[in-house]
């Protein structure tokens, strides 16, 4: 997560197992995560980085908001993704969840808690000042929860 809004914040690489919260950032426009006691510190996800929040998401509807009703997504499971990439002046940070939907991170409403379950393969993080890698070998099957989430 190195979304353009967030080029003033400070930022560290995601970790698996890290404890995030939704954040809006004193020095920026946008949402993003932060560690749990690191609120002035974005913590950056790569794309395909996998996490799991502690309840069913929730973000601000598409317009109207503070007048219409915040949307509630049912999902805890999610992926980090970027899009619209080639729009430099938009946001790009979104996570896309098992049923294919896909929300904006800067969307998500704050104080919600995630943690970091799996960092993608083979990729490393060229703008939050720290490298990556991972090995297939090491990678876990995490999707597989999902199935399990699914029938309960």
């Amino acid at each position: 997560m190195c979304d353009y809004s967030l080029h003033n914040v400070a930022t560290r690489p995601a970790q698996i197992e890290d404890k995030l919260v939704t954040t809006k950032f004193n020095n920026s426009i946008t949402r993003g995560f932060a560690a749990v006691g690191e609120p002035h510190v974005a913590v950056c996800l790569l794309p395909g980085t996998e996490i799991a929040f502690d309840q069913n998401l929730e973000c601000e509807p598409w317009f109207g908001v503070g007048i219409l009703a915040n949307k509630k997504i049912g999902q805890q499971l999610a992926r980090f993704r970027q899009i619209n990439t080639h729009n430099a002046m938009t946001h790009h940070d979104a996570l896309e969840f098992p049923d294919g939907e896909v929300v904006l991170v800067s969307r998500l409403c704050e104080g919600q808690r995630a943690t970091v379950l799996q960092l993608p393969a083979g990729v490393a993080c060229r703008n939050c000042g720290g490298d990556r890698r991972r090995t297939a070998a090491s990678r876990i099957l995490v999707f597989d929860l999902i199935a399990q989430t699914d029938t309960r």
